[in-house]
């Protein structure tokens, strides 16, 4: 497996995670709610690509799909208990080697830090490998290392972009910054690691993922979130991370072509805090980009114009988000992409 390396959210796909809510989890008071945002992420998948649901109680869940039209002729499911949705997180990591066979990376979960209740969700790459014939590929056990999806990006060419705060938080790794470089070099035989110091979104819970934040695309590009107003809370240390995306370089030497996305308007919840309302949380498709939406029109449409340039071809979908932000996720986070040969209809 020396030649094997992490492909990018872009390499051709062959299914996508859904972990679902259910009255134990954390939507329990708003659960109609959030359901309703799963299911348009359901139906907007399924109408292109597979789709796997995991939840305790998959057959109820089958039948809502169907019941909004979803074609269930590509919907796999999966028994077992879950404490939370947030699939993009505890999910598989997939390697492919040189022959494109898929490695099924599973790294440890731990709730971001052990902010949170994790153990059941920790456990679902373990059953769904053996004792469910849904996944294809070679196991690699790497859960002595806490390591969520939603904190690393890849380009397929051996390029990490991830964040300082969120890989050096403490109750995660007891490793210095350098010793989870040589880590990451090791396990996904990296070239280079990007390292941002700068860059947060208020209501954040994970200690600032980078797919909240900044996205590696197609061609050597990255889109990020740009605030441009000064009197925003965010904007010196968005300020900041732009300017380290400008210095950074490609493995060949050359900067990155940067896209910026606009920055959300202020979105608060009952209490008056504000909420991780951002558009750098989409997800990438075969063919198309599903990207969250707040019901702020001219927002909502720029992002769109912007995401239409870095992934041309590609069909740019809109998915109301403002249930999952009361959770302080979005839709990238909710979600996970297996590549090719992971998984075939039957």
């Amino acid at each position: 497996m020396t030649n094997s390396y992490l492909p990018a959210e872009w390499h051709k796909q062959s299914l996508i995670q859904l972990t679902w809510p259910h009255k134990a989890t954390d939507w329990a008071y708003m659960l109609d709610e959030v359901e309703a945002c799963f299911l348009q992420i359901a139906c907007e998948v399924l109408k292109r690509q597979s789709l796997l649901v995991v939840a305790p109680d998959a057959s109820s869940v089958r039948k809502r799909i169907e019941s909004c039209g979803g074609c269930v002729e590509r919907l796999v499911t999966a028994d077992m208990p879950t404490n939370d949705t947030w699939a993009r997180d505890h999910a598989f990591i997939t390697m492919l080697d040189e022959e494109g066979s898929p490695i099924l990376m599973d790294f440890c979960f731990n709730g971001w830090g052990m902010k949170f209740a994790a153990h059941r969700d920790n456990q679902i790459n373990g059953k769904l490998y053996t004792h469910t014939d849904i996944l294809r590929g070679n196991y690699k056990n790497c859960r002595k290392f806490v390591l969520e999806g939603g904190s690393i990006e890849s380009d397929g060419k051996g390029t990490l972009l991830t964040t300082e705060q969120c890989l050096t938080a403490p109750n995660r790794n007891e490793m210095t910054k350098e010793e989870i470089e040589t880590y990451l070099k090791d396990v996904f035989h990296l070239k280079q690691v990007l390292w941002l110091r700068h860059g947060y979104l208020a209501g954040d819970d994970t200690d600032s993922h980078v797919d909240t934040l900044a996205r590696l695309c197609p061609d050597d590009t990255i889109v990020y979130v740009q605030c441009t107003d000064e009197k925003d809370e965010h904007y010196e240390e968005l300020k900041l991370m732009e300017e380290e995306l400008k210095a950074f370089r490609t493995t060949e030497g050359k900067p990155y072509r940067l896209l910026p996305l606009p920055m959300a308007d202020a979105v608060y919840d009952e209490e008056g805090e504000r909420l991780p309302a951002t558009y750098a949380n989409f997800l990438i498709m075969n063919e198309a980009v599903l990207y969250p939406t707040y019901a702020q029109p001219e927002n909502d449409e720029k992002a769109r114009g912007v995401l239409a340039k870095a992934f041309p071809g590609r069909e740019i979908v809109g998915i109301d988000c403002r249930a999952l932000i009361k959770q302080h996720g979005s839709l990238h986070c909710v979600t996970m992409q297996y590549p090719e040969q992971v998984y075939s209809l039957k």
